[in-house]
């Protein structure tokens, strides 16, 4: 079976189950319509004892029992889990963290992805489990390590890790004079005299250089990427008929995932809707879910797999909710509609025992189908039709937000506001754009912009002359280009640039930043006063633009304060195109409001409005087809109404004179030519 024509999978863990279980398990996954499992990425222990003691047999002979059932394998690399006797051997593997204190052995990622001795014992690893895999006829891909960087938000700081970051910056700068200068070390006599002085950013009395922590978050992400990259060059020699994918995690930044996907075949993620810590939504906003899913098609600008679609409720310590009836279709419809090609659920059966023993699967502790089982059963007997005439397609997105990791890293290091956040502020917008049932691209700097008729570039707090000319350009030629507050202000090394804000990009704009206010014990409001449409003043928050036009007009004003009745919203002719800049993090309606008007003026209409709250409207392109997808996120129904040419292809039960009434959690899949 060729790898692009699967659908529907399940994370499975044998080594975890009686020998006896399996043949049951198999028959139970071909009978629920799943076609491929991921295995081994957590089994190192009992995969190679000690060293060069490897036995493999139990895992060929799980392959072997599934694909007798149909059923392919992908195989995972267990790098995240180094067993108890290299720890032993060699305990400099384990990681330092940002305190300087050693963690220890257990849980997961217990590694320094730097040492070279670990490294060599990966070398050693992954050789032997692809020879022996190689030319196995049911093992069809790879996947390098689990949710690389996941546990490593504050690791590594050992030796290893300092003497390669100065690797890492001896290449960058080549010389110490213009680390220094780059660095800005003037200040307070941080000036180094040599490489050797500079040392992973462990705590200091008050604050590192903005530049030194800005490289570091750079260097941890190529770190990474060059981990992985020791994997893949191993296993596309031993295994070059086989794809190789990694899961990622969404909005997770410790890693550039532009980068991380560069080696690739295809990107894979790991979308859970129901979080059981208090730290994160105890359920996730469907928006934040569907721009996850968008981010996954940005990062190589094609369809993706899900490699963990959640499959029953989630806990280590405590527990999530558990999916109600119909969720886990919903959310399968969902991850389907933004891009994925694939879906896998995690995990198959709930484990008895370790961390996850209340990270819920498929079936339950007893291993007896329930309704877990029958939904997703349901699932893909109706869907994987739908998405073998859409496969490979994407949403014929005409309008884009840039998401940038080194914007998103240089507001980690330095966020302005308490509450600041780069990505809480980006999803204030692709919010806008998904309440309007309008389709986005999340795509990085390097993109090809000029297929979109808007482009939203939030905080270009650091820009290069290129970037600069780029959006320049793509103005110039046509097209709507959204910029916001702090544009302009530092150079790639974050370093702050002596112009007037927002420096080469005023003439675009048509505008100057002649102040700014961080909202902290201060209000501000902004009313719009274009007269197209009218608004009540609502508050902004976090910070205002103080903006001076030249040929911008406003849309919007402050209302309260010294800058009151000054622009907090504008709007300029520029050549062919069209720019906005937005001064501040708006409040929803006027937001609303704003990407409204943005988009009337760049001729990009919604695909269904109005829609009720709740309830998503997307598509899947394929040639001249659109396949429109409305879900119900609600706990309650929602009536739908549909235009007459569209054909019900998922859904009919629900329809009466277009009219779509949708129960709860319930979903549609409609053609429109």
């Amino acid at each position: 079976m060729d790898y692009k024509q699967i659908r529907f999978g399940v994370d499975y863990y044998p080594e975890h189950w009686p020998r006896d279980r399996w043949e049951t398990d198999a028959r139970l996954m071909r009978e629920a319509g799943l076609e491929v499992v991921r295995m081994g990425e957590f089994s190192w222990a009992k995969m190679e004892s000690d060293e060069g003691k490897f036995d493999f047999a139990w895992l060929e002979e799980a392959i072997t029992v599934l694909a007798k059932e149909g059923i392919k394998t992908i195989l995972g690399t267990p790098t995240a889990t180094p067993p108890a006797w290299i720890i032993e051997r060699n305990p400099e593997i384990l990681p330092v963290d940002d305190h300087g204190v050693t963690r220890g052995f257990g849980g997961r990622h217990h590694d320094c992805q730097s040492n070279e001795t670990y490294r060599t014992h990966i070398r050693r690893f992954v050789t032997a489990m692809a020879k022996r895999f190689a030319n196995n006829p049911h093992v069809i891909g790879w996947q390098p390590d689990n949710e690389f960087g996941n546990s490593h938000r504050n690791l590594c700081m050992c030796d290893s890790c300092a003497a390669s970051f100065r690797v890492w910056l001896k290449k960058k700068y080549k010389t110490l004079d213009a680390l220094n200068e780059a660095w800005g070390t003037g200040f307070w006599s941080q000036t180094y005299s040599k490489f050797e002085q500079i040392s992973a950013p462990l705590p200091t009395p008050n604050s590192h250089s903005p530049g030194l922590l800005l490289d570091w978050k750079r260097f941890c992400s190529d770190l990474i990427v060059d981990f992985q990259k020791l994997q893949i060059d191993i296993l596309r020699r031993e295994c070059p008929h086989h794809f190789i994918t990694h899961n990622y995690m969404g909005f997770f930044d410790k890693t550039d995932y532009f980068d991380l996907g560069r080696d690739l075949d295809f990107v894979s993620h790991d979308q859970y809707p129901l979080h059981f810590r208090k730290d994160r939504y105890p359920v996730a906003p469907p928006e934040r879910l569907a721009a996850a899913l968008d981010l996954m098609r940005g990062i190589k600008r094609k369809p993706f797999w899900v490699m963990e679609q959640q499959g029953g409720p989630s806990g280590w310590e405590t527990l999530s909710a558990s999916p109600r009836p119909g969720q886990l279709r919903l959310w399968t419809y969902q991850s389907v509609a933004h891009g994925a090609d694939a879906v896998v659920y995690f995990r198959w059966r709930t484990c008895l025992f370790g961390t996850e023993q209340y990270w819920h699967g498929l079936l339950p502790h007893d291993g007896k189908p329930g309704r877990r089982y029958d939904e997703v059963k349901k699932t893909a007997g109706e869907l994987k039709n739908v998405i073998n005439a859409f496969a490979g397609g994407d949403q014929g997105a005409e309008a884009a937000i840039l998401f940038s990791y080194d914007q998103d890293w240089a507001f980690q290091v330095q966020p302005h506001h308490f509450d600041f956040d780069y990505i809480t502020h980006l999803m204030t917008y692709y919010t806008a754009f998904y309440k309007a049932q309008v389709p986005v691209d999340l795509i990085p700097e390097e993109a090809d912009w000029k297929k979109y008729k808007l482009l939203v570039a939030p905080l270009q707090f650091l820009t290069t002359p290129e970037l600069v000319a780029k959006l320049t350009d793509y103005v110039a030629t046509g097209g709507h280009l959204v910029l916001t507050m702090r544009t302009g202000v530092k150079d790639w090394n974050n370093r702050v640039i002596p112009h007037t804000l927002p420096g080469p990009l005023s003439e675009v704009l048509g505008l100057s930043v002649d102040e700014y206010d961080c909202l902290w014990g201060v209000e501000q409001a902004v009313r719009w006063s274009d007269e197209s449409r009218i608004v009540d003043p609502e508050p902004c928050v976090k910070w205002c633009d103080v903006v001076a036009p030249t040929s911008a007009r406003a849309l919007a004003k402050y209302t309260l304060d010294y800058y009151g009745d000054t622009p907090a919203i504008t709007e300029n002719s520029y050549k062919k195109g069209a720019s906005y800049y937005v001064g501040t993090e708006l409040g929803p309606e006027v937001m609303k409001t704003f990407v409204a008007h943005a988009l009337d003026k760049a001729n990009i209409r919604s695909i269904l409005s109005p829609a009720p709250s709740g309830v998503e409207v997307t598509r899947r392109r394929a040639g001249n087809h659109d396949y429109i997808f409305i879900l119900n996120h609600n706990s309650i129904a929602a009536e739908v109404r549909i235009p007459k040419e569209w054909k019900i292809a998922i859904g009919e039960a629900f329809a009466e004179k277009g009219i779509l009434s949708l129960p709860a959690y319930e979903v549609a899949v409609c053609i429109s030519e």
